[in-house]
């Protein structure tokens, strides 16, 4: 397939990696250049979530093509006035320009013209729908599994590199628990004193945090106790 992509950072450089693993024909232009594509079957802005409406309205409208864009957060009414649009947002970080081969075998969200859909079975995804109303807590989901977790990590580096210790010491540790998760479900995956209920450890924790840790802390560590407390009331006695 001709496939333009509008957009030249991490996605857009993703995106057109993986699209010509999978053998498809790529060009990527950038926005102020997105006029100017003529013969492209698809064209898929990866474009900044607010820059949406403008560069899609810089395109010319034509029946024989698709225009689609790869935000999580949005809907297809950005795209308007084009008549055949969709969207193909994949549930996978892209931290770099050159990670394309991350895109191949992930999970797509897809909406819109089958054209689209056609695209994520040719990367091998696994395809995901859903309504329009459901797809800002997708995102919100998306954001806290991806962003929030490496926000996570940045404060168990800062609490270790305290104490003369690094990062690296506690990943096993992160890696191992995200392995239960995934074997066990979050309910029977939580360990730690929310878990037991073990206050006086969670107010010595509080004690020894710098202030500016604490208010993360507090936050998960209630989430943890919601959890326990959840699971606790769903176990048969």
């Amino acid at each position: 397939m001709n496939i333009s992509i509008v957009g030249a950072g991490r996605a857009g450089s993703s995106f057109a990696t993986a699209l010509e693993l999978v053998g498809h024909d790529v060009r990527v232009v950038h926005h102020e250049d997105a006029s100017m594509i003529t013969d492209a079957e698809l064209i898929i802005l990866c474009v900044p979530d607010d820059a949406l409406s403008s560069v899609a309205s810089s395109v010319a409208p034509r029946e024989d093509r698709v225009i689609a864009h790869v935000a999580g957060s949005r809907n297809l009414d950005v795209l308007a006035p084009h008549p055949r649009v969709g969207s193909l947002h994949p549930l996978m970080a892209l931290p770099s320009g050159s990670d394309g081969d991350r895109l191949i075998g992930a999970t797509y969200c897809v909406a819109g013209d089958e054209l689209v859909r056609g695209v994520a079975r040719s990367l091998d995804g696994r395809i995901i729908t859903l309504r329009d109303d459901q797809r800002t807590t997708y995102h919100a989901a998306a954001v806290v599994a991806s962003n929030h977790l490496v926000a996570l990590m940045g404060q168990v580096r800062t609490l270790a590199e305290s104490i003369g210790l690094t990062l690296e010491d506690f990943l096993p540790l992160a890696q191992q628990s995200l392995e239960d998760v995934a074997s066990f479900g979050p309910d029977d995956a939580l360990t730690g004193p929310a878990s037991r209920g073990d206050m006086a450890t969670i107010d010595a924790h509080l004690a020894a945090l710098p202030e500016s840790e604490r208010s993360t802390y507090v936050a998960l560590a209630n989430a943890a106790f919601e959890l326990a407390e959840r699971h606790r009331s769903q176990t048969p006695a």
